[in-house]
């Protein structure tokens, strides 16, 4: 299917000729037929004599329904512009052409209608008048037909038009992300909500799970020209039934989308492509089928960054229109170079920033990534950044990494670990979350990579240079003492006042347990490593199952020694709980 919006000045004949053209009614609701004028968007569509099904939007041209014209010529690839013979160009016509122009559609026809009702050379002044401004347009210059749809003159040669038109689309992306601008929504009886949209990249299917403001819904059924389908491929008019999704939750602007596969966006930096009049304080972004209001902050004559009112799916590329609802004007056209902008905190950032939209370098992959330090592929892609010369940056694993940050990031992984090791010597070994922290490595899997070609050791979630012993420096003589007790009697924990009078801390404690030379139960109480051994054997020998107290007299130990070693021992499986009271040694 391929897909045509029309565009003109209110009453200049744009629902008849689609009426003539496919034999429907576009105008859906009674207001529209008892007023003679589309309010809001028409569909309908025909058979080209080449088999190709052609959808047509028809959108209102009332100057007061711009907003839902924007939303029905947004999404489609080409428009079919409609002048009236005996009317011939109007204000609204301009503005029609200057939301083309802006959002640089380049594919269309020129169809000047109602031939019936003027002379030939008025038909004629008309044609040459209105393909003289068009060519001035993103359309340039444009195939023209003169028709009547009351007398079917010049029909067959529309037709033949349309088709040529449809020859020269662009082919469709079949496989790209599905991003469903919603124009429409309705509850069937007995199906729940509906949604309609053009359908511009990708394919929908029916069980496919979409995104949809977070949630997840799920297509209960498709229709593509008023038939169901179990699939449908761009480019196309397309109705989705979803589940789990109520009526009142959506409405037009709102977006479907493939799940993870879009940011969804409040700023944007884009250029003024081209810019019309100068952006005044309220203004109103269309793309797709959403209008919402924005803030226009200049960074350049043609550059700036809009903050929108809600975060929308954006990428760069992207294509809007900039409005002044007040003037009923188009103020410019967008073109979207950066979705995710930086923020502009130093003197003469704006600038900078300027030239480099300017120059397309804020859309350019290197710069990207330059930016960001590190950026996941997956990341790039949801903004629409093509991911395909890699020759500037270095690839880890699912990251994108800037050749100077990644030097950067060593030479200061390297300094932070041999900081941490001199002023940590109980302790040496840096945690890998610390080190991430301190250098504002986004993952803890990137940390890792750059530990190694650091030539750094990383075990235990800590990181060091290979060879780093653990030291407790002043206290290595106190802690000897407390070894050779403990040699003597696995069990003979000093106490806490014997530990302090000896300078050992919980600190030098857990190192001394880090290198081996202690077990360690609780902060302040150490006993032998062997401690466990000697206590399984002595258990052994009790009755099964045995209490604590009769477990402590077989040590011939402490109640403080013998509770947390039991423990231990439940901890390590060698013991277990029998009841409140008692406990075995497994088998």
């Amino acid at each position: 299917m391929r897909v045509v919006a029309t565009a003109g000045h209110v009453d200049h004949g744009k629902s008849t000729l689609v009426r003539a053209l496919t034999g429907m009614e576009p105008d859906r609701w009674a207001e529209e037929r008892r007023r003679g004028m589309t309010i809001d968007l028409g569909y309908a569509w025909t058979t080209l004599d080449s088999g190709e099904q052609l959808a047509f939007v028809d959108v209102p041209g009332h100057h007061r329904f711009v907003s839902n014209m924007l939303a029905g010529v947004g999404p489609a690839p080409a428009v079919l512009l409609v002048v009236a013979a005996d009317e011939g160009w109007r204000r609204q016509t301009s503005e029609h052409l200057d939301a083309i122009d802006a959002l640089r559609i380049e594919h269309g026809l020129l169809v000047i209608t109602r031939a019936d009702l003027a002379s030939p050379a008025q038909v004629q002044a008309v044609l040459t008048d209105a393909r003289e401004r068009i060519a001035r347009s993103s359309l340039g210059n444009v195939p023209a037909v003169v028709v009547s749809a009351v007398t079917g003159a010049g029909l067959p040669q529309l037709r033949t038009a349309l088709q040529e038109l449809v020859d020269v689309l662009p082919a469709p992306d079949t496989t790209g992300r599905v991003r469903l601008w919603v124009d429409r929504s309705f509850t069937v009886k007995g199906s729940g909500t509906v949604l309609t949209g053009t359908l511009g990249a990708g394919q929908l299917a029916v069980g496919d799970q979409l995104e949809l403001h977070g949630r997840t819904v799920t297509v209960r059924g498709l229709q593509e020209l008023g038939a169901p389908r179990d699939r449908v491929a761009a480019v196309a008019r397309v109705a989705v039934n979803v589940r789990g999704l109520d009526r009142a939750r959506v409405g037009r602007g709102d977006c479907l989308l493939s799940p993870g596969a879009w940011r969804l966006s409040d700023q944007a930096d884009v250029r003024l492509d081209p810019l019309l009049a100068e952006p005044g304080t309220e203004l109103v972004l269309h793309i797709g089928s959403a209008s919402l209001p924005v803030r226009v902050r200049m960074l350049g004559e043609d550059t700036a960054r809009l903050s929108l009112a809600q975060p929308i799916p954006l990428q760069a590329g992207d294509r809007a229109v900039l409005r002044d609802p007040g003037q009923q004007s188009i103020v410019a056209g967008v073109l979207v170079a950066d979705a995710d902008p930086p923020a502009l905190r130093k003197r003469g950032a704006a600038r900078a920033r300027a030239l480099e939209l300017s120059g397309g370098a804020a859309s350019r992959l290197e710069a990207q990534v330059a930016r960001r330090g590190a950026v996941r592929t997956s990341t790039l892609a949801a903004l629409g950044i093509a991911v395909d010369d890699l020759s500037q940056v270095l690839v880890r694993g699912q990251w994108l990494v800037d050749p100077d940050t990644w030097q950067a990031w060593t030479d200061a992984l390297l300094a932070t670990v041999d900081d941490y090791a001199g002023t940590h010597p109980e302790q040496p070994r840096m945690p890998e979350e610390a080190a991430r922290r301190t250098l504002g490595v986004p993952d803890a899997e990137l940390l890792r990579e750059l530990a190694t070609a650091a030539k750094l050791q990383v075990q235990g979630g800590r990181i060091a240079r290979p060879g780093t012993q653990i030291s407790l420096g002043a206290a290595e003589g106190s802690m000897h003492k407390v070894v050779l007790r403990l040699v003597a009697d696995p069990y003979d924990a000093p106490e806490r006042a014997e530990l302090a009078e000896l300078g050992l801390r919980p600190k030098e404690l857990a190192a001394a347990a880090a290198k081996g030379q202690v077990l360690r139960l609780a902060p302040d109480l150490v006993v032998a490593t062997n401690a466990p051994e000697h206590a399984l054997e002595a258990l052994r020998r009790l009755p099964q199952p045995f209490t604590a107290s009769q477990a402590r007299q077989a040590l011939s130990t402490t109640r403080r020694v013998a509770l947390p070693l039991l423990e231990h021992l439940d901890s390590l499986g060698l013991t277990e709980r029998v009841d409140g009271t008692s406990r075995s040694v497994r088998n």
